[in-house]
Formats: structure tokens, C-alpha cells, sequence
């Protein structure tokens, strides 16, 4: 009995340690108080993400989502996206959680009902309650620079 549970222990232990022993992933996360940023690619959360990135919500052009958006910090200038286009804050994009890159939205600020058209190639925004990340020249189109955050809706108008 007891080499039995000297048994039992030494396997317990040793599954702990090589879990321990594993490196966990931790889906990258944002920090930012008015302004989202493009995530940092590596090679780990490249291949972490890439059935999200490849395959994304099949969602149908029509839907409409409401929510809340933000704007990319000009820092991230230049730095890849989770799609591995670069960055550019004079581009109409955006980032959204679940959308396949390459889809195309209408975004419309609800407090002046302004409207721009985006592309999806970026993941995010990974704060509570916002919807959309947006790239400055976008979030310009819809007058939001001034308050950084906008209540918004989001329709799918095109899918890749």
C-alpha cells in the first residue's frame, strides 16, 4: 500500500513538473487608455492565432454590430499587424476581434452619424465593451480624434 501511494505521488509530481516545464502562450493584450495598438507579431503568437486569422467569424455582409471604437496609438506606425501588413495610421483600417482580414465595414459614429468604409487586418480591440479599433485616418473620416473613443455601430459590407 504505501509503495503504492509513493507511486501515485511520484506521478503527480512529475506531471507538475512538466506542466511547469511547458511555456503557455498568453494571447496578446493591449494597453491603452484612448488608443488601441497593432499587436507585436513573433513567430509563437503568429502560430497561436493562425486558425483565427486564417478562418475569423463567418459572419454575412448586412450584420451590424454596436459598440464601442478607438484608435491606434501613432507609436505603432510602421509595425506589422496581426495580418503582417504594416501599420499605417493614413490608411483606412481596423482592427476586430473575429472579422477575416480583408473584410470591409462601415463604421458610423452615432453621435454625428459620419461614416467611413475599412478594411479589417488587425486583431483587437481587447478592452471591455469596444468593438473596433480604427486607424487615425479613419477615426479622423468620423470625427472622433478629439474624444479617442466613440460609440459606433459596425456593418459588414463586403467579405474576402
Amino acid at each position: 500500500m504505501k509503495t503504492l501511494v509513493l507511486l501515485a505521488f511520484s506521478i503527480l509530481l512529475l506531471g507538475a513538473t512538466s506542466c511547469k516545464s511547458t511555456k503557455a502562450v498568453a494571447p496578446t493584450q493591449r494597453q491603452s487608455t484612448t488608443a488601441a495598438s497593432p499587436s507585436k507579431t513573433s513567430s509563437t503568437t503568429l502560430e497561436s492565432n493562425k486558425a483565427l486569422k486564417t478562418s475569423g467569424t463567418n459572419s454575412k455582409v448586412g450584420t451590424v454590430m454596436k459598440g464601442g471604437a478607438s484608435y491606434y496609438a501613432d507609436k505603432y506606425e510602421g509595425r506589422p499587424t496581426a495580418s503582417g501588413e504594416p501599420f499605417s495610421q493614413k490608411k483606412l483600417t481596423a482592427a476586430h476581434k473575429t472579422l477575416k482580414f480583408g473584410t470591409m465595414v462601415r463604421v458610423t459614429n452615432l453621435s454625428n452619424n459620419k461614416k467611413v468604409d475599412v478594411k479589417i487586418n488587425d486583431r483587437g480591440p481587447y478592452v471591455n465593451g469596444r468593438i473596433i479599433d480604427l486607424s487615425r485616418a479613419a477615426a479622423e473620416k468620423i470625427d472622433m480624434v478629439r474624444s479617442g473613443v466613440a460609440q459606433v455601430t459596425v456593418e459588414i459590407i463586403s467579405e474576402p
